[in-house]
């Protein structure tokens, strides 16, 4: 069965570098599907701000054939002993929507899953450079209402220069996240979501784009003074 991982690690410059531009790949780390490694952002900051761009951490999101090849690439490797020494949280697909090449190949949906247990959000786009302005028109509002909804248990995005972003969000419950994305949500202005789609649908932002959607398995590690970032109804 394919595990999905996402890891949080703090690193040195040169590491963050190397995992941004040479990163892990099916020829280097047995196992390996693909992976995306990012630096982190802390949704809704000012663009302007250190708090956007953070050469010391790293986020690996990646595609595994076996929970085997991901504990191999945690013990061996500079950047997996990173994760280790920070968080990770590992996953099965659920759904995807849109399509980047690298993932692809995932089914739209391997079925009907309970909307009241709790989903991990990962998503990832290839931006067009001249929309980038735009994109953060839009693209801020959507942050803070994903940041500040309490059925979000952790949230943050995530920057690979040029043109890369992506989002990774865990969700008390599916039912929570669809909730947000309809524009249901009991918070203020709950359908900045709807807006930004609709901005996207006049004009895409994107190269490519993709939402993929999966159930969280185990986490492992801290991050920020934090040992669980899953709901708690995720243990059970």
């Amino acid at each position: 069965m394919r595990v999905f991982t996402l890891g949080l690690a703090n690193t040195s410059a040169p590491l963050t570098l190397i995992s941004l531009y040479r990163p892990p790949s099916s020829a280097t780390v047995p196992g390996l599907v693909h992976a995306e490694c990012l630096t982190p952002m802390l949704l809704g900051s000012p663009i302007l701000s250190p708090k956007r761009l953070q050469l010391r951490k790293v986020i690996m999101f990646a595609a595994w054939e076996s929970e085997d090849a991901i504990d191999e690439f945690m013990s061996t490797s500079k950047l997996g002993q990173a994760i280790t020494a920070g968080w990770h949280l590992r996953m099965t697909f659920l759904r995807r929507w849109g399509s980047v090449r690298e993932f692809g190949s995932l089914p739209e949906s391997i079925g009907e899953s309970d909307p009241q247990s709790p989903v991990a959000a990962f998503t990832l786009a290839r931006m067009r450079f001249r929309e980038i302005p735009r994109f953060v028109q839009w693209g801020r509002p959507v942050e803070t209402l994903v940041r500040d909804n309490p059925e979000s248990s952790f949230s943050l995005a995530a920057i690979r220069h040029p043109g890369t972003i992506a989002t990774f969000s865990i969700w008390n419950s599916q039912q929570a996240m669809i909730d947000m994305v309809r524009g249901q949500s009991a918070v203020a202005r709950p359908k900045r979501h709807i807006a930004a789609m609709k901005e996207r649908e006049r004009r895409d932002f994107h190269h490519e784009f993709t939402t993929l959607r999966f159930r969280p398995l185990a986490e492992f590690g801290t991050w920020d003074g934090r040992s669980t970032l899953l709901p708690k109804e995720a243990d059970k």
